[in-house]
């Protein structure tokens, strides 16, 4: 069964523009994961500090195996010490 991740993240303004392109190099990394089946980051229009990561993958495996790739552990170290807030939210398929 697919494991799909809605990340809410609030950047703290000073910190958007370093935080941006750590944000990317993860992005990118994980859609080359064999086990993601997609990875979307989505920008407010009207406020660029707040983000939202869609994430979808084959299934737990895959999920664990993203987080404890290489890119995840730097975005986590480097990136998200950089956010005011930063919140997960799982869903599962209904129909």
């Amino acid at each position: 069964m697919n494991v799909v991740l809605q990340v809410q993240i609030v950047v703290k303004p000073e910190n958007l523009e370093r935080f941006m392109p750590m944000l990317r190099d993860n992005a990118l990394a994980a859609r080359k994961e064999p086990g993601c089946r997609q990875f979307e980051v989505l920008l407010d229009p009207e406020d660029a500090t707040k983000i939202m990561l869609f994430e979808v993958y084959e299934d737990d495996k895959a999920f664990e195996a993203h987080q404890a790739g290489a890119a995840f552990r730097k975005y986590l170290a480097e990136a998200v010490p950089l956010v005011a807030s930063r919140t997960r939210h799982f869903w599962k398929k209904a129909l």
